[in-house]
Parts: C-alpha cells; structure tokens; sequence
C-alpha cells in the first residue's frame, strides 16, 4: 500500500493528498494515454537529500509526451522546481518520485485532442521494490508468455501509461507461477527487458546490455551502470542476447529506479550462476549506492540537492 504524504502538485498547485482526484469519465482512465516517471531521492551519508538524475528523468518525461502528442504545459525547469517543492513540502529526506501527465476529463472520443492536459507530481516512502532479500540474494524470474511488441506498434523510450498493461499480464503471469519477476522477448525471441527493469548480464568477467535499438525503454538507470561498470574496469558490451545466453551466464542482473540494482539467482528454474548474488553484481551494485546515497562525491552532476526543514 501507498503511504500518502500531505501533499500533491497537481496542475501547478499543492493540494491535500486526498483531494487530487480526477473524475471516473476522465479520458486516460478509459484509453491509457498518459506519461509517468519513476525518479528517487535519498537520504545520503551525510545526512544530505538528493534526487537521483532528476533532470534526465524529466527531459524524459517531456519526450515520452512529445511522443504521444500530449501537449506539456510545463516547462523542463518549472517541473524541476516543482518536483523539488513537493519533496520539501511533503518533509521527504528520501522518496520515491512519481509525475504523471494524462488526458483530462472532455470528450470520450478516441482522439480528444482538445481535452487538456493534466499533470501531477506524488511522492511518497517506498522501500526495495523486489524487497531487501532480493537485492542481496537475487530473485526469481520467468520468461513471460507475452511479448514485447515490436518497435513499429510501441513507442518504447516513452514511459507511456498504456503500454504498461504487457508488463502487468507478465508480471501477474510470473507471480501467479510463483516467481518474483517477469523477463520478456521481443517478437524474434531475444531478450528484451523485464516488466520494469532494464537487463544485464555477465560472461567471463564482461559485462552484457541490452541494447536500445529494440523494443526495450532507454533506462536512465541502466546507462548510470554502464558508466559505472567502466569506471571500475569492465568490459561493458550493448549486444542482443538470447534466453539461453542468460541461463548459462555466470551472472544475471536488473535496474530500474524501482528495482534498482537487483540479482537474479535463477531464470525458468535454471540456476544461475552461484544460485546468488555474483562478484560483479555485488561491485556494481555497491558503486551504484555510493553514488546515490553513500559517500561517493564523484558523480554529483547526477545529484540534485535539496534542504527539508523539521
């Protein structure tokens, strides 16, 4: 369950968590046109609060509405500002970040293209996505009977509401068998992403990525890690890759904003590698939380830095 905060920035004002409703003939509720992000700040060592990429995160935001034709009201730095206030208002040291835009309330026709624009941002705590046992030990994925549609029926570098109902099946359809996640193909049977993560693998020491040129979101997260990943040394390759490199792999691992940096210790009842958390994994993942809520000062172009009073 959500824990709600006091407020939510919606259309350019703050209103009480429990009075940001939209009504029930509200277009997007029947057709699934709208955008969203997942954006996190943390709580650092020093006792500082950052968001994570929070301008790549909205720069993203903008796209995937400039993809769909929803028309933006707001500028790159009037939701930066925005999203900052609501994090202080809201006295959230580390949070999880959620902006939505969608098409209001007007016609119900198809198209509605002058319905308006409505855009809210809600922050809220939200823990380890796939939980704490997962990050240390790694979960359990399947390879979905759904597929990734192919990149001419999907705009697939926007965060679109709709497109999401492929990875609600596919994540329902893992966790009704029993698994944790869902690992989805594209439509000629390569790996694509998770439900909500982006993919990685490692063989021999090197370092696996998903490329962007299919059907799979450019996850701000995954290119956090392959920066990181070079930076301690490894071999970082953007390959496609098929469901048996990754059973045979020594290493499997997802990210997202959500999941962050996530093992994965067995696929299809395979286990891999260790049947746990690898060497590499460990590495990365321990460079990815210095970085967003450690010591690490090297990369503070990623952070934006904010003050909570209380």
């Amino acid at each position: 369950m959500l824990k709600k905060t006091e407020n939510i920035w919606f259309d350019g004002k703050f209103v009480p968590w429990d009075e940001a409703n939209v009504h029930v003939c509200t277009h997007a509720l029947h057709y699934g046109l709208g955008v969203f992000e997942g954006i996190r700040s943390y709580q650092r060592a020093d006792g500082r609060s950052a968001i994570f990429r929070l301008r790549e995160h909205l720069k993203r935001f903008i796209d995937s509405a400039k993809m769909v034709t929803l028309p933006m009201p707001y500028t790159l730095d009037e939701l930066t500002e925005a999203t900052i206030e609501t994090c202080r208002r809201n006295k959230q040291r580390g949070c999880y970040i959620r902006p939505i835009a969608f098409i209001g309330y007007g016609a119900l026709g198809v198209a509605a293209m002058d319905n308006p624009t409505n855009v809210a941002i809600a922050v809220w705590p939200w823990g380890a996505y796939l939980g704490d046992d997962g990050l240390n030990n790694g979960v359990r994925l399947k390879t979905s009977s759904f597929v990734r549609p192919h990149v001419n029926s999907q705009l697939h570098k926007g965060k679109v509401c709709g497109h999401y109902v492929n990875s609600i099946l596919a994540k329902r359809e893992a966790l009704l068998d029993g698994y944790d996640e869902a690992l989805l193909l594209d439509t000629q049977g390569y790996v694509a992403e998770a439900s909500g993560e982006n993919v990685f693998c490692v063989v021999n020491g090197i370092v696996y990525a998903v490329p962007q040129n299919g059907p799979v979101l450019g996850g701000i997260t995954r290119d956090t890690l392959i920066t990181l990943a070079r930076e301690l040394g490894y071999e970082v390759r953007e390959e496609m890759l098929t469901r048996d490199t990754l059973y045979a792999a020594d290493e499997v691992f997802m990210c997202g904003t959500a999941a962050e940096v996530t093992p994965v210790r067995e696929l299809d009842r395979r286990v891999i590698g260790n049947g746990s958390r690898g060497p590499v994994t460990e590495r990365i993942q321990a460079r990815y939380f210095d970085v967003v809520k450690g010591n690490a000062t090297d990369h503070d172009e990623w952070l934006t830095y904010y003050d909570v009073e209380g």
